[in-house]
């Protein structure tokens, strides 16, 4: 026997809870045929779904027709709930479209039609109430056909020569098979059901039972069995709760089975993040670091992850239930004992699904009675947004006040009453607001800091605009050399875990790709909850420096009316701001289509009625965001102030002298750490088109801890072994130390013409004096006798070093503790000499210096204090440690003794005018290949 779920959708009044009710009965699965105006149908199982008349929730019913066994969902038919029926889409098989003759294809029917494409679902179609006075099959059947070119009668048998022509039109090999045999077998036909090229359309009435029996055949003959992996997986469609209060998680099994105590989890296997870069298999992490990294992150994700087991199995039909110890692959049953799962998520092998295209387009306060305390309610209210994700219970901590995000007006009163039958409390509802959105124009990095004593996390983060309904996506672009696979995970997650406000008016973003360029962690102080505030203002720094785009949501309508009145709905159409294209005359009537913003529509409906006297109708369908017709207006109205958004800040915390203090986002590129250098790499045309942006977003050298340039070198050639020579955007006669080094004149012509034509840069060399003379033995132990002998002697070994490199030296010295000083400048032969001002040091001069010049020039710094290095390293200049400067030094000086004293011997005694011209000249060529 075959096993399928079928889901039953409709518009709302076409009859669908009458047609579930007849399948159901002429199966044999209840002995009364019930009714919706009765208020005794068989799946209308809540009270309120009786008052109303109208489908709210998805149920399930079960029947069994010769051999198929069926697990029946039906879904709710009115737009408001729309979340709820696409949720169910999810676990279908095939599914039962269901039309009424009487109205035709209408806006919520094109709706559904599109959803079922998207989500592949093969799709039977019904034509409910053909027993109404005036209707005519022929113009439905040519309705049908221009909705979709496969839907074909299947009503009047399957054997006529006009019946199968139509059906081989279909395909084309089955078309070349009809031609040759002049017959279409049954497999032929459910092949193309399957695939989504035939649509099986059926005529009937379902109140007096005509045309279900050949509907229900046509059921059994045309669809297949479904097959499923051995491999356990199930799918979760709906969260719900029984009378009794116990939470039920209903969902369709995928694969396997699923049997009481059974433990399940939401634990996958390990994924890979998506990154251009591979992780080298020869790259050498220090054991504890790793360790430190993997329990903080799995500290982080610890709360995410859950495993429950399950208490008891539910196979629901209507009302009633079964409970089973074991539900096969396909059956679809409710669990109990599961706390923490949510609609749209995979267990076992199973993926999760994507958020429902329907999303609520307004904004609604509830309005608590003055005796009810408002935290209690809100984790009552909790729960309804569990059952439907959609709603969108929010806390607004400023406003002291709850606000929930609906579809329409009808749904406001059904939370309303669902809220009194819950909870026992009357609220009530303030006016709806529309649900704005914001997005960007252009492309901009975005980078946030968190840096407080004993933590430390920096991100850099690629905002790029999306096509329109795209949502967000979020992908990383970062080496793993700069940043571990660990921590990359960890802030995708933080990206996808909240709704990020924009900085217009404080609405959720959309409609952007969020890429990671780039991030720091610290091996020591860096803990998971450090990338959560980092990631956050790294988003808000971005959406801050961009140009912000607020959009709002659009109906596409139809407005059918009489031919007369056709120039007061085109007036009213442009009062809406809304877009409309050439009338359709069809008739005395008139068909309007066009898109128009939800906020100019709501109402409309009604002016509608009234000005043709009932003879208009108006169909909307949400056709997503665009931008806002009165942004301005709008955000005024609003009064946000990003600035003032404590939720949400801004800008970023950095630490200083073992204190930290808050960056404002204006500044905080200034005081960053390492550069994603996006900019330079967008700005720069490559020497080779082919190897464009193949190195990575940022230097090897940017980590935190206070490695050699040995270190930084080694993983440089790591990356040389895996990925190719690196193309640099730097001036090629750089060495390891960030100066020009002895290159032959050629090298220099061998650069694009473009390159010669550039000014080149200057280097500079900045020293923090006493900290080099504490640092060298034999400077340290001639200032122990005499400090002033100690500084003349770094000043005498930089004077020479700067003789033969031509660089600017800049050596600085403390003065904060002198009293009454200003500072002071001095010129020592070629280098210059700066004692700091009262209450500045030299690591705060150095900073200062290399944030004015560092832009446009070559810096380095030369200190062995690690917090300095870290700080000029993210001003973009390059660190020498004081062992580094004096190896630089060294082989400078043997560089000079070779070249030049063994060349000429006298030179030891003294310097001949021969030795003078050839040094000088030597000098002046070095200039010129600088």
């Amino acid at each position: 026997m075959k096993k399928l779920v079928i889901g039953i959708l409709a518009h709302v009044d076409a009859g669908k809870t009458t047609l579930a009710e007849s399948l159901l009965y002429l199966t044999g699965s209840i002995r009364k045929l019930g009714r919706v105006d009765h208020k005794d149908a068989f799946l209308d199982t809540y009270e309120l779904e009786r008052q109303r008349g109208i489908t709210i929730f998805s149920k399930q019913a079960v029947f069994t027709y010769k051999d198929m066994e069926v697990a029946l969902l039906d879904t709710p038919g009115h737009i408001d709930f729309s979340a709820e029926m696409e949720r169910t889409l999810q676990v279908l098989d095939y599914a039962i479209l269901v039309i009424s003759a009487g109205d035709g294809i209408q806006g919520h029917t094109e709706t559904l039609w599109k959803l079922l494409a998207r989500y592949r679902i093969p799709t039977f179609l019904f034509v409910n109430k053909m027993d109404l006075p005036g209707v005519d099959r022929k113009a439905l059947r040519n309705e049908l056909k221009r909705m979709e070119e496969g839907c074909v009668d299947f009503s009047d048998g399957y054997n006529s020569k006009v019946f199968l022509e139509e059906l081989a039109m279909c395909d084309e090999a089955l078309l070349d098979r009809y031609i040759d045999s002049g017959i279409v077998e049954t497999k032929d036909i459910t092949a193309l059901v399957d695939e989504r090229k035939v649509f099986p359309c059926y005529f009937g009435s379902a109140l007096k039972l005509s045309g279900v029996e050949e509907f229900l055949s046509g059921l059994e003959q045309f669809t297949n069995r479904t097959s499923y992996p051995e491999s356990f997986g199930a799918k979760v469609y709906k969260i719900a709760r029984d009378d009794q209060g116990n939470r039920l998680t209903y969902m369709k099994i995928t694969g396997g089975s699923l049997k009481v105590k059974m433990p399940l989890t939401n634990r996958k296997a390990e994924e890979e993040v998506q990154n251009p870069y591979q992780k080298d298999e020869n790259r050498k992490v220090e054991e504890q670091a790793e360790q430190r990294k993997e329990g903080s992150r799995k500290e982080e994700d610890e709360t995410d992850l859950w495993e429950e087991k399950v208490d008891q199995i539910r196979i629901y039909s209507g009302a009633r239930y079964d409970t089973v110890e074991e539900a096969g692959a396909g059956a679809v049953c409710a669990v109990t004992g599961l706390n923490k799962t949510y609609p749209g998520e995979g267990l076992g092998i199973e993926a999760g699904s994507e958020l429902p295209i329907s999303r609520p387009v307004l904004n609604y306060q509830i309005v608590l009675p003055p005796e009810c305390n408002a935290y209690p309610m809100l984790s009552k209210l909790r729960q309804l947004e569990e059952e439907d994700p959609q709603l969108h219970i929010l806390w607004s901590e400023h406003l002291k006040e709850i606000h929930v995000q609906l579809m329409g007006e009808i749904q406001v009163e059904i939370l309303k009453s669902l809220i009194l039958e819950r909870f026992g409390v009357h609220v009530k509802f303030g006016p709806g607001n529309i649900v704005y959105k914001e997005t960007i124009r252009e492309p901009v990095v975005g980078v946030g800091h968190f840096e407080p004593l004993r933590h430390y996390a920096e991100v850099h983060l690629l905002l790029e605009p999306g096509e329109a309904g795209s949502g967000l996506v979020f992908t990383t672009n970062c080496s793993e050399d700069l940043l571990d696979r660990n921590w990359q995970r960890l802030i995708l997650t933080h990206l996808r875990e909240k709704e990020h406000a924009g900085v217009l008016t404080g609405s959720p973003i959309t409609d952007m790709k969020i890429t990671l360029l780039a991030g720091r962690a610290n091996k020591k102080h860096t803990e998971g909850g450090d990338f959560r505030q980092a990631t956050y203002r790294a988003v808000r720094h971005g959406l801050k420096k961009a140009k912000s785009v607020l959009l709002e949501p659009y109906y596409h309508y139809k407005l059918e009316i009489p031919s007369d009145m056709v120039g007061r709905a085109m007036s009213d159409i442009q009062r809406m701001s809304g877009d409309m294209n050439s009338p359709e005359i069809q008739g005395e009537m008139s068909l309007l289509t066009g898109c128009v913003p939800v906020s100019e529509m709501r109402g409309y409906q009604t002016e509608v009625i009234a000005y043709t006297r009932g003879r208009g109708r108006l169909f909307c369908t949400l056709l997503g965001y665009r931008p806002c017709h009165n942004a301005e207006e709008v955000i005024e109205a609003v009064g946000y102030d990003s600035e003032k958004d404590p939720d949400n800040p801004t800008g970023s915390v950095f630490c200083s002298h073992g204190a930290g203090f808050t960056v404002g986002w204006e500044s905080v590129e200034d005081y960053m750490h390492i550069d994603s250098e996006w900019d330079k790499i967008d700005a720069e045309e490559p020497d080779d088109p082919g190897e464009a942006k193949k190195e990575p977003t940022s230097m090897g050298s940017a980590s935190y801890d206070s490695s050699s340039w040995r270190e930084d070198k080694e993983l440089e050639e790591i990356f040389v072994r895996t990925f190719g020579p690196i193309k640099r955007k730097l001036p090629p006669s750089r060495n390891r130390f960030g100066y020009e080094k002895n290159s032959p004149k050629e090298k220099v012509r061998e650069q694009p013409f473009a390159f010669q034509r550039k000014e080149p840069r200057k280097e500079y060399l900045l020293v923090d004096g006493y900290n080099i003379i504490f640092s060298w033995e034999k400077l340290n132990a001639l200032a122990k006798e005499n400090m002033d002998a100690a500084r003349t002697k770094l000043m005498d070994i930089l004077s020479n070093y700067q003789g033969f490199k031509k660089c600017i030296v800049i050596l600085v010295f403390d003065a904060y503790k002198v009293k009454g000083g200003v500072g002071e400048l001095q010129e020592y032969h070629n280098i210059h000499v700066v004692y700091t001002k009262e209450a500045e040091t030299a690591d705060q001069y150095i900073e200062k210096v290399t944030h004015e010049i560092a832009g446009k020039n070559h810096v380095t710094v030369a200190t062995s204090d690690a917090l300095e290095q870290l700080i000029i390293m993210g001003k973009g200049a390059i660190r020498l440690s004081a062992n580094d400067l004096r190896e630089e030094i060294t082989r400078v000086n043997d560089q000079i003794r070779t070249e030049y004293l063994e060349k000429y011997p006298t030179g030891r005694a003294f310097l001949g005018e021969q030795f003078k011209e050839d040094v000088l000249g030597f000098l002046e060529e070095k200039d010129k290949d600088s």
